[in-house]
């Protein structure tokens, strides 16, 4: 059964099929509209460095027909073969892309796909409708790309210039009087590949594999576009448009939850949208200030015993009281009373803004956390260094320094905090969000989490490295100050250095439109990057007032 892909979603070609001879077909259509769909074959830089591997209509296929453009089949409206194993050491990512020829945008496509079919059956399929984008007139569908072994990525990244826009992104060159100057140099060269899209002339590039088409037992399948032209199945219309949630979990009967800045309970309206309140702020409570004497500021009971242990000198005595000294009755108990440890049942609890407590003993998961972010423990807890996979290391050109977790495993609580920087928790349930990887501070094991690299020109040090979460668990977010959260809009736009995190579904688009200068920052350019984002009503993004 093919595996249903949203905006965002990897995988692993070997984790899909065994197979390297594969066929991709886009379906895209609107009422008036006429589309060109392509391939574009990049390089480890990701720019179309040979032109030879730019498949459209009028050149269907790479030299060593590694690449094919098929034509329309199958309920498709175009199609492609793509034989993995075939292309060259040199090309690192192909693009499958669709552009509107002539005017319209991309709001007013209907319900649509880019599938991947191996030996006749399909084996993953990414579906799209026009709500997800706006104004724009190209739109990059899907991608496979080599990081160590292909994979499949989908994209659902829009352009508003077009065609244009998708050549000049990929470092090609756009000739404004070619199309009118060679028309009769080029008519020679291509007037055979168009005949070759149709079916009967897919003969040739197909004959080396005609001993795998029978029913010979291999354990890899031929290529195969799908049997016959079944009815396009409708994607659900909802795939898209539904928000990402976070939101805290349920807490025992007679407790308070600690809301999140990024959660919404159920009965709350959609991000960004609490009037007269900013996230994590208390009602009447000024942003960033506890009240004195009164209770946690995220609205959590203490509990009547000083950190649940018996009379005596309590532990983290605050500065000024000489240890030794017994408790000297009420005026000592109230002068500690609002620094008490809390704990609600749950497995994640803030102590303040700063500080963070996870209980290990709830949910049976270990917690990936920042080296050195650990500031006091109590039972039997093992911390060991994390250094495989996604995180042993990842290098952010952005900082020019390293991020490396710690695996905290376990019987016990463990207290983390950094730098005195706002903590902020926030539960997947099954959802997922995007955060800047020098926001991180710590997560459950259990989620799936990948590194992300969007990359422009303007950025400090030319990319800008995010960690996608996904599942079910908590992801902890430290931010300088307390956060804002906005739904995202068509016209909304966010300094790099300032955003903290966005909801999985929304589209970042690299904006560089608006050039500030910033003589505060010693060392800094003196200009700036914008990321645009946008998505189906329902996406946010959470920005920290950090560049303020």
């Amino acid at each position: 059964m093919a595996r249903e892909f949203q905006r965002g979603h990897k995988a692993k070609i070997s984790d899909l099929t065994p197979g390297t001879d594969l066929y991709v077909g886009v379906q895209i259509a609107a009422p008036g509209l006429t589309f060109d769909i392509s391939c574009f074959g990049l390089d480890a830089n990701e720019q179309l460095s040979d032109d030879r591997y730019f498949i459209f209509f009028n050149q269907p296929k790479s030299p060593e027909e590694s690449i094919q453009l098929l034509g329309a089949q199958s309920g498709d409206t175009e199609s492609f073969r793509v034989t993995l194993d075939r292309i060259p050491a040199n090309i690192h990512r192909l693009s499958f892309t669709a552009t509107i020829d002539g005017a319209g945008q991309m709001s007013q496509v209907g319900p649509g796909h880019i599938r991947i079919v191996a030996g006749g059956e399909e084996v993953v399929r990414y579906a799209f409708t026009g709500s997800e984008f706006t104004t724009e007139r190209a739109v990059m569908l899907g991608d496979f790309y080599l990081k160590d072994v292909w994979r499949f990525a989908a994209i659902g990244q829009g352009f508003d210039g077009g065609l244009d826009a998708l050549l000049k992104n990929f470092g090609g060159e756009v000739a404004e009087e070619q199309p009118g100057a060679q028309p009769q140099g080029a008519a020679p060269s291509f007037a055979p590949p168009p005949q070759a899209t149709a079916p009967p002339a897919f003969g040739a590039p197909a004959a080396p594999h005609a001993p795998q088409v029978p029913q010979a037992p291999q354990p890899a399948p031929s290529f195969g576009a799908p049997a016959a032209p079944a009815p396009v199945p409708q994607p659900n219309p909802q795939m898209h448009a539904a928000p990402t949630i976070a939101a805290p979990m349920s807490p025992p009967a007679g407790t308070v939850p600690p809301p999140s800045p990024y959660g919404q309970p159920p009965q709350q309206p959609q991000y960004g949208q609490v009037p007269g309140q900013m996230p994590g702020q208390m009602p009447g409570q000024v942003p960033g200030q506890v009240p004195p004497g009164g209770p946690s500021p995220y609205g959590q009971q203490a509990p009547s015993p000083y950190g649940q242990q018996p009379p005596g000198m309590p532990q983290g005595v605050p500065q000024g009281v000489p240890q030794g000294v017994p408790q000297a009755g009420a005026g000592l108990q109230a002068a500690l009373q609002p620094y008490r440890e809390t704990a609600t049942g749950q497995r994640w609890t803030p102590q303040n803004q700063q500080l963070m407590r996870v209980d290990l003993t709830m949910g049976g998961t270990p917690v990936l956390a920042r080296q050195g972010s650990m500031v006091m423990y109590q039972g039997k807890v093992d911390f060991s260094y994390k250094g495989a996979g996604f995180a042993g290391r990842i290098v952010g050109n952005a900082t020019g320094q390293e991020m490396q977790l710690m695996r905290c495993s376990g019987r016990g609580q463990v207290f983390l905090a950094e730098n005195g920087a706002h903590l902020h928790s926030i539960e997947l349930q099954g959802d997922g969000i995007c955060v800047s990887a020098e926001n991180v501070l710590a997560f459950d094991e259990s989620l799936q989490h990948e590194v992300r690299r969007i990359e422009g020109h303007g950025i400090p040090g030319g990319a800008l490295f995010t960690m996608m979460f996904q599942g079910t668990g908590t992801v902890v977010v430290k931010t300088h100050g307390v956060p804002v959260v906005l739904p995202v809009t068509p016209t909304t736009f966010a300094d790099c250095n300032a955003v903290v995190a966005w909801s999985a579904a929304s589209q970042v688009i690299l904006s560089s439109q608006v050039r500030l200068r910033r003589n505060a920052y010693p060392g800094h350019s003196g200009e700036t990057v914008n990321l645009q984002f946008r998505g189906a009503p329902g996406n946010f993004i959470v920005v920290q007032p950090y560049e303020v």
